[in-house]
């Protein structure tokens, strides 16, 4: 390895995740926060988020049934015209 152009690696460098999880790891950074981790993610706690998709898709057809139609507008028919 060529010296002075890697930037300073941290052996135990603190992880602290938004769920209160912390841990140490290896990393060029001192310190990482970080929203997941294995303690709250969906996957590894076999905790499914659902999302209310069908509530979306309802409250838009509500909005696009109350919408009218645009109204036509009539030509008026003049003497000069044929």
């Amino acid at each position: 390895m060529k010296s002075e152009i890697h930037p300073k690696y941290f052996e135990k460098a603190a992880v602290k995740c938004a769920c209160g999880n912390k841990f140490t790891v290896g990393s060029t950074k001192e310190v990482i926060d970080t929203e997941v981790c294995n303690k709250c993610h969906p996957f590894y706690t076999k905790q499914e988020k659902v999302m209310d998709t069908l509530g979306r898709v309802q409250k838009f057809k509500d909005r696009l049934s109350m919408k009218k139609a645009p109204k036509v507008k009539k030509v008026k028919k003049t003497k000069n015209s044929k």
